[in-house]
């Protein structure tokens, strides 16, 4: 358990904490929330001993173990991804360098009867045995297993982490986190690294990760499948609820409901009791009743009223222009870099009022085709637009798109034409840019601050076609909710990139998947997509083993009984995959057994004399040892497999 004990620190003369305390239980499931600025971030590092709070103080139980993601990094590393992955280990990559060390030079060695051969097997022995304990064996197995869970194939593990997107080395980041397995995970907006595969096995790790798990997050779906207690951050203040996202909304409501109406009494109360004392003050025969009274009130506790921190953006997209039906068709689209083809023969259509979500894994084509559709990237193929077609378009990396020597006020100023000049100031303060705000240069901004101004400068020409790619990193709840509720109420087609489930859901009508150079569409909504894919995902995992019956009109076989099918042979093939581990530990415990009589008579030189100076003896113990590896490989493949079937 850690204690987190009257936290106050205070920035420009305001209360960031205000004597803060709260418990970390040991398998909480911890999701910070608050507006941007409400000091989450901050909060994460003074736990992780990052920052000093002004007053207040962090209990940690000795040996207690933190892991800690920050929301923004520069990962500098020139190993590849395995390699960097592998620094989360230290200890086991020492022992693996001592053991090669150890082997080499028993291989070359023939002295067999000295005493320092016997004492390098007995360090051998001794550092192999440290190696098991610790895990060593099913590092590896471990690593790919993480790595994958989170977006990388197999022939990346090989590549330089520096050849990857910043998104992606914050992956492997995460990876060490989570196999390092510390007591405490801090994670600040690991989401906004991740794409919605990656985010839903994350979702099923942690829930079964065996210590406490703290996360700042933006995604409602993401907060709902992982917290199960949530902390509340507003104006120096906590409120802590057991609760994930959803229902601590719905808690929240109901406690301000009920401080109000209690609030409401407290008051009615007090003006009776000030009405009997001003009536009955000059009234003698009152005057034990007036005193009575006086004291009541100087007792009374007042009720206060928690309030909200409402602030945040408020806009409504200009009406889309007029365009013509067909508002851009592609065919045979195809975009090459010199690594590899991100874009391969694609044929699409969009048509006016469209609202399409492209998803995918990062890397897959989603921001190049946005960035081929607005111009800014050449290609092969044909790609063309309907009548009238205006094109909006908000970028991922805003700061790309801004200058950072200009001011907030002039960054707006210099696109704005005709009666939109006037109300400049007007539509900053609807980003929340007001005050010297507006005087600030680009370059000071944080990201949320950049993610607005960006947004206020779609306001400024009226598009037919919105192309927003991830629009809502950097965003808290509510300016994602407004940003929603601008674009339902927004007129024209709509491309989003996004991997916000919650975001997406009933905002898009078509699902667009990007996967290895290509594109499949689907029908309706994020949630509808991710059910079509999971029902087809079974389909082609039936199909790889046991045909199974498929529901046809003609056999009319229900959903039901296919499910039942697909369960049992699911079953059956977890009982063989089971059998089959049941038998390689069988065989692990025979080679152990061999290994262990082997190193007995290899320290016995007298009584196995003529084994060891042949050297059958040494050549024996080398295969057994060969051996055993191999068969711990077998077991730990079948265990992930088992793995995979059960989930």
């Amino acid at each position: 358990m850690i204690s987190i004990n009257n936290l106050s620190i205070q920035f420009s003369g305001e209360s960031l904490f205000d004597h803060v305390s709260f418990f970390i239980n040991d398998k909480d499931r911890i999701g910070l929330v608050g507006k941007n600025g409400a000091g989450k971030s901050t909060l994460l590092k003074i736990i992780k001993g990052l920052q000093v709070a002004q007053e207040g103080d962090i209990v940690l139980p000795d040996g207690f173990t933190v892991g800690y993601l920050p929301q923004e990094m520069e990962p500098h590393s020139t190993k590849n991804v395995l390699e960097e992955t592998m620094t989360a280990f230290s200890e086991i990559m020492d022992l693996e360098q001592k053991l090669a060390g150890f082997e080499q030079e028993i291989a070359v060695r023939t002295d067999y009867e000295s005493e320092s051969y016997h004492k390098l097997i007995r360090m051998h022995s001794d550092t192999l045995e440290r190696y098991h304990l610790i895990g060593g064996q099913a590092v590896h197995v471990n690593i790919e297993k993480v790595l994958t869970g989170l977006g990388f194939e197999k022939e990346d593990l090989e590549r330089k982490l520096n050849t990857f997107s910043s998104g992606w080395q914050m992956r492997v980041e995460i990876a060490k986190i989570l196999l390092q397995q510390p007591n405490l995970v801090l994670l600040d907006e690991p989401t906004n690294h991740l794409d919605i595969d990656s985010i839903q096995w994350l979702e099923a790790f942690l829930g079964d990760y065996k210590g406490a798990v703290v996360l700042v997050s933006h995604d409602r779906a993401f907060l709902d499948n992982v917290t199960r207690r949530t902390i509340e951050i507003s104006k120096g203040k906590i409120y802590d609820y057991k609760a994930n996202y959803s229902d601590y909304v719905l808690m929240r409501e109901e406690r301000m409901e009920s401080q109000l109406a209690t609030h409401n009494n407290q008051q009615r109360q007090i003006r009776q009791i000030e009405r009997f004392i001003e009536r009955f003050r000059s009234k003698a025969t009152k005057a034990k009743q007036v005193q009575s009274r006086i004291k009541m009130m100087e007792k009374i506790e007042l009720v206060t009223v928690d309030t909200i921190d409402d602030t945040g953006i408020r806009f409504r997209f200009p009406p889309a222009p007029h365009s013509g039906k067909i508002i851009l068709e592609a065919e045979h689209l195809c975009k090459d870099y010199p690594q590899k083809r991100v874009l391969n023969d694609l044929n699409f259509s969009v048509i006016k009022n469209d609202r399409i979500a492209f998803v995918g894994k990062n890397g897959e084509g989603k921001t190049t085709l946005s960035k081929v559709i607005t111009g800014q990237v050449e290609h092969t193929g044909l790609l063309k637009f309907g009548h009238n077609v205006v094109i909006g378009y908000y970028a991922q990396d805003q700061s790309d798109y801004l200058d950072p020597d200009k001011t907030v006020f002039k960054t707006i100023d210099d696109i704005a034409v005709g009666d939109i000049r006037p109300r400049i100031k007007g539509i900053l303060g609807g980003f929340l840019f007001s005050g010297d705000d507006i005087e600030k240069k680009v370059k000071v901004l944080s990201g949320g601050e950049k993610s607005r101004l960006s947004l206020a400068k779609l306001l400024l020409t009226p598009a037919n076609l919105l192309i927003l790619d991830e629009p809502t990193n950097h965003l808290d709840m509510r300016s994602k909710d407004v940003l929603k509720n601008a674009l339902l109420q927004y007129n024209g087609t709509l491309i989003i990139v996004s991997h916000d489930r919650d975001f997406l859901q009933g905002l898009t009508n078509r699902v667009f998947e990007f996967r290895r150079g290509t594109m499949k569409e689907y029908l309706g909504d994020i949630y509808d997509f991710l059910e079509q894919r999971r029902l087809r995902h079974l389909d082609e995992l039936s199909a790889t083993r046991k045909q199974v019956p498929v529901e046809t009109p003609e056999s009319n076989i229900s959903i039901n009984k296919l499910n039942r099918e697909k369960k049992k042979e699911n079953e059956r093939e977890i009982r063989k995959i089971k059998t089959r581990i049941t038998n390689s530990e069988t065989e692990i415990e025979r080679i152990e057994k061999l290994i262990s009589d082997l190193e007995a008579r290899l320290t016995n030189p007298e009584k196995y004399q003529q084994q060891i100076q042949d050297g059958s003896l040494y050549r024996e113990y080398e295969a057994a040892k060969t051996a055993h590896g191999r068969e711990m490989k077998r077991w730990e493949e079948l265990q992930y497999e088992l793995e995979i079937l059960e989930n």
